[in-house]
């Protein structure tokens, strides 16, 4: 290789590092303590906030018996699930954003909410009730687990066709 094609290498500087405080050492760890703390002495409300959500995919069920699936309706829903895949392991329930997750797949967009099986989106909203109802809160209780199995299952199967 001649010297008139050997290239040059110029390091960029990072300027990522210096807009976020440098490295992993920008965070503070009393910060997350206190984040931590404040948040512990919020689960005290956990059951009756999550009831609340549960109570909001409820009424968008019924919304979507009333009118069908419409865009508004469909969308309402879909948002009230997405809302309790978020908040369910927060509210010391991640079974219950692991059936709201699966829900989320087959309800995630217009398209996909036309084709969705009502027994299906029935199974699921009903499987998160039972879940809080029944205090199961994670899958290692074994109804969870069969549960939460059998209803990705299907979701999988109608996915496929």
């Amino acid at each position: 290789m001649s010297d008139a094609n050997s290239g040059q290498k110029i390091q960029a500087p990072n300027t990522l590092r210096l807009r976020v405080g440098g490295g992993l050492g920008g965070i503070d760890p009393a910060a997350i303590a206190r984040a931590e703390a404040a948040l512990k002495s919020l689960s005290g409300n956990f059951a009756e906030w999550l009831q609340d959500e549960v109570a909001k995919l409820e009424a968008a069920r019924q919304r979507v018996r009333t009118e069908g699936m419409t865009a508004e309706s469909g969308e309402n829903l879909y948002l009230r699930a997405h809302d309790l895949k978020g908040l369910g392991a927060t509210y010391e329930y991640p079974i219950v954003t692991r059936i709201a997750g699966s829900l989320c797949k087959i309800i995630d967009d217009s398209a996909k909410r036309q084709a969705a099986p009502p027994f299906l989106i029935d199974a699921h909203i009903d499987a998160i009730k039972a879940a809080v109802k029944g205090a199961i809160q994670s899958d290692e209780h074994p109804v969870g687990r069969a549960l939460v199995q059998e209803l990705e299952q299907r979701v999988k199967d109608h996915a496929a066709g």
